[in-house]
């Protein structure tokens, strides 16, 4: 049984600092070098902020709502992709567990949807339409 050679990790670690100190030097000296008025203001997706505006801006819930899903079914998409790269090798039980797997998400998202947390409209709105109906 060999040693390991760790001098091998010690010049691999010493060849990243050296690229990046290269892209830093290069950086700074071949960057643009001026200093105008607009180069200094904070500037955020195409507007800028407004003077005495506070920069503590309140974003709705669906956003959150949004990102949860994305979260949620990406996550559950990396499981089924990860069955079917073994599909052959699970067999008919693996196919089993993934359906399961799945009829578990889809009872989750019904449960989800008839609870109304699907639902953007907002509350007042959805108070009001039951009261008309």
């Amino acid at each position: 049984m060999s040693q390991p050679q760790y001098w091998v990790l010690g010049v691999y670690f010493a060849a990243v600092l050296a690229l990046t100190a290269a892209i830093i030097a290069l950086a700074h000296v071949l960057g643009e070098r001026h200093c105008a008025r607009a180069t200094i203001e904070p500037f955020e997706s195409g507007i800028v902020a407004a003077a005495g505006e506070s920069a503590h801006v309140r974003f709705p819930v669906q956003f959150y709502l949004v990102a949860m899903f994305f979260v949620v079914f990406d996550l559950e998409s990396v499981f089924i992709y990860a069955w079917a790269v073994a599909a052959r090798a699970a067999g008919w039980a693996g196919y089993i567990e993934v359906m399961v797997f799945i009829g578990i998400l889809m009872a989750a998202l019904a449960y989800l949807w008839r609870c109304g947390a699907l639902d953007w409209t907002p509350w007042r709105s959805r108070r009001l339409a039951q009261r008309r109906g």
